[in-house]
């Protein structure tokens, strides 16, 4: 069985992904107690003690948590902190290349609204 923690299971994002994985039989979802979920120790043992974990933070939460983080743990991140950061796959399959880089990478930075638009208009012509 996949464990999976969102972090920042409290906003919009990380409710949407909570609640699309919370039925599935295949997935164990791994939580932090209300009152520790913004303690940095509770969520250093949830995300290290899961396979996979979506950050769903403001950016320097996320390169926070991110930092504490096994290099065995994938991790996906919904901010802007690692759109362009060294070491992490842009999470955007539709480019050429990128669905091999994304399965094979352990850091994803999940691509935006805006700039999915953008990139796809704008990727052909270059």
């Amino acid at each position: 069985m996949t464990k999976v923690f969102i972090d920042g299971k409290a906003g919009t994002t990380g409710l949407r992904i909570y609640e699309r994985l919370e039925a599935r039989a295949d997935i164990e979802l791994v939580a932090v107690p209300e009152e520790f979920r913004k303690d940095i120790n509770a969520r250093s043992d949830a995300i290290n003690s899961s396979d996979i974990s979506f950050l769903c933070l403001p950016d320097a939460a996320a390169k926070e948590i991110a930092a504490l983080a096994d290099p065995d743990v994938a991790i996906i991140d919904t901010s802007t902190a690692h759109r362009t950061a060294e070491g992490w796959t842009y999470g955007f399959p539709e480019l050429a290349g990128q669905r091999e880089r994304i399965a094979a990478s352990k850091r994803i930075a999940n691509p935006g609204c805006h700039a999915t638009g953008f990139i796809s208009l704008v990727r052909p012509l270059v």
